[in-house]
């Protein structure tokens, strides 16, 4: 025991093992409900736009580019980390020598990168589902445009579904119905107007809207 102390609290697998406490604190209070996190919603949140925690994006939008998104960012990170103190913890046990040791902090970062990338991509479809199942229930919901105009490549807009929370989604307006220069006042989909969400592209990860006064069968 004294000796697995020393080697958990000695470099370089200190710099994991105080991580490795915080994730363990966090997904101990997530499995008591703590935190109330939603943990199939939240990854895809993140990765949609709709509705994510502010937190949650930030860190998404780093671990994209390092191909560990699609996934909630405290999924990958927590494996991150995990990974990354076992892998650092056998080679300390392993190796001797403070140069040994130093090589071993970025051989533990690249293993853990890669193992985690490797536990992301399956992991991903079964998030990307429940994100599109999640983004249906926005369909047939009203919503109001955040964005000086809406086009058939452009436009946000705020929903709020039917617990009462909202969200920032991507909107879209077929290009038939964007009223052309010089049509009358109002008849665009501006800053603050009032759009039906009528379909979900599921590839393109935006929502279809119509003006609101001609959208039929509101609910």
């Amino acid at each position: 025991m004294g000796e697995f102390t020393d080697v958990a609290l000695g470099f370089p697998t200190a710099l994991f093992s105080f991580s490795l406490l915080v994730v363990a604190g966090y997904w101990t209070l997530v499995l008591l409900g703590g935190l109330g996190v939603d943990l199939l919603g939240a990854g895809a949140d993140a990765d949609t736009g709709a509705g994510a925690g502010a937190e949650d994006g930030f860190a998404a939008e780093r671990l994209a580019p390092l191909g560990l998104g699609g996934v909630p960012a405290t999924v990958a990170l927590s494996v991150l980390v995990g990974l990354a103190w076992f892998v650092s913890l056998a080679g300390s046990a392993l190796l001797d020598g403070a140069a040994a040791r130093a090589l071993l902090l970025p051989v533990a970062l690249a293993a853990a990168w890669a193992g985690t990338r490797a536990v992301v991509l399956p992991l991903r479809h079964v998030f990307q589902d429940r994100a599109e199942t999640s983004l249906r229930d926005f369909v047939g919901l009203p919503c109001v445009i955040r964005t000086g105009r809406v086009g058939p490549d452009f436009g946000q807009a705020e929903v709020t579904a039917p617990d009462g929370s909202s969200a920032i989604v991507q909107v879209r307006q077929p290009a038939m119905d964007v009223p052309v220069a010089g049509a009358a006042a109002g008849a665009g989909l501006t800053a603050g107007s009032t759009a039906l969400i009528f379909d979900l592209d599921p590839d393109g990860r935006f929502f279809w809207v119509m003006p609101h006064d001609t959208a039929p069968g509101l609910r």
